[in-house]
């Protein structure tokens, strides 16, 4: 997502002074935001072949891996053993998702491994523990999509007439979604308890011999099937810094530190909330300061993390939003839109161009009013990691 954003951003504010090459080790480009709801609806989630994408915005398009920085060289090492050049280099390539339980079923939003979700349903109900878990693992990871999973289950099996089976949610998260804010936290509690969907907040599970174990209480939960999230690590890329996670540290402008004419976006990166459309906004904030670097006559703005996210829920959708710097209240929800186009995810340039309309400067919907958003505290440009996303947002 963060490289199609900053290439379509590039596109934009400097069409005639750069030459691009988008570089990706697959043919396609996967709205993986959507591939919760393929279990429920057999239907894949959208994608778009990236050849014919970049010959229509005019930029060459390999297909490799990327297996090092040489930035001394100013040279990026591909998987056939081929090199390219580079005057500016964004670098864009993710997480590295890892399953986090043995026994649990991982859901990888790569969508290489389904869930057979009626089966795991049957499981969990002819189980001693009539329970199906569904668990955040400690660390870094993205947990919405687990609350869509526990949500449309809960509507699975209701439909099938699956009764006395027991949901329950288990995370690390002080609140359901409590990056969001309070009233979006709210809000999610409310509908996880009209569904009889159970919570465990602020818990964090781990395996032993016996089966799954929570902490604190060293309890040992049994499940009949299990759900989880994958873990996340960092790319560690050869060539650019890294965290001891292997996540390259980044400033305001998305420039990887300490390394000249390299710029990160996206999961890889150091700033802590692994979501779509935030990477979206870390690539606008590289492609603004590339645009100027090479002639645009433009002042780069730096980049201000707002959280748009859109819960799919079985029945209804929940738009969700939050300044996640600080300084704007405690965040908006709503079963109407709150940015346009109003994709899942949002972007500036991504989500107007997967709708066939025209980029806004904001992605707000028409006729309302614009949010106000702050600068990050300095404090967070030296150690971006101190942001803690299981624990409350920050209010100042």
């Amino acid at each position: 997502m963060a490289g199609l954003e900053a290439l379509l951003a590039l596109r934009d504010l400097a069409n005639e002074l750069v030459d691009v090459t988008l570089v990706a080790p697959e043919p396609d480009f996967v709205y993986k935001p959507l591939a919760v709801d393929e279990p429920f609806s057999a239907a894949p989630p959208e994608h778009h072949e990236l050849a014919p994408l970049a010959r229509e915005l005019g930029v060459r398009f390999v297909q490799e891996g990327v297996g090092a920085v040489r930035a001394g060289e100013r040279t990026v090492e591909l998987g056939d053993a081929s090199t390219l050049s580079y005057d500016a280099l964004l670098v864009c390539i993710g997480g590295r998702e890892r399953a986090a339980y043995s026994r649990a079923v991982t859901f990888w939003a790569a969508g290489e491994w389904s869930l057979d979700i009626d089966g795991l349903l049957e499981r969990a109900a002819a189980s001693s523990s009539r329970r199906i878990a569904f668990i955040v693992p400690p660390g870094v990871t993205w947990s919405l999509p687990l609350y869509e999973l526990a949500l449309m289950s809960e509507r699975r099996a209701r439909s099938a007439g699956i009764s006395e089976l027991e949901l329950l949610v288990v995370t690390p998260e002080a609140t359901p979604l409590v990056i969001f804010g309070p009233a979006a936290s709210e809000a999610v509690a409310e509908l996880l308890a009209v569904r009889g969907i159970q919570v465990l907040t602020s818990t964090y599970m781990h395996e032993e011999a016996e089966g799954f174990v929570t902490t604190p209480g060293h309890r040992v939960l049994e499940a009949g099937a299990a759900i989880a999230l994958p873990a996340i690590d960092g790319p560690a890329l050869d060539g650019l810094p890294a965290d001891d996670d292997g996540f390259i540290p980044i400033d305001e402008h998305a420039r990887v530190k300490g390394v000249e004419d390299v710029y990160a976006a996206g999961d890889g990166t150091t700033f802590p909330i692994k979501q779509g459309g935030i990477a979206t906004q870390e690539a606008d904030a590289a492609a603004e300061h590339i645009a100027a670097r090479f002639g645009v006559p433009r002042e780069p703005e730096p980049f201000r993390p707002v959280l748009r996210g859109k819960l799919i829920t079985g029945e209804e959708t929940l738009s969700m939003r939050a300044a996640v710097a600080g300084g704007a209240g405690e965040g908006v929800t709503s079963v109407d839109y709150l940015w346009w186009p109003p994709h899942k995810v949002s972007g500036r340039y991504l989500a107007p161009f997967l709708a066939g309309s025209t980029p806004h400067r904001e992605p707000e919907p028409p006729g309302r009013p614009l949010d106000v958003e702050v600068s990050l505290p300095v404090e967070w440009h030296r150690e971006p990691m101190a942001l803690d996303p299981y624990g409350p947002p920050q209010t100042s």
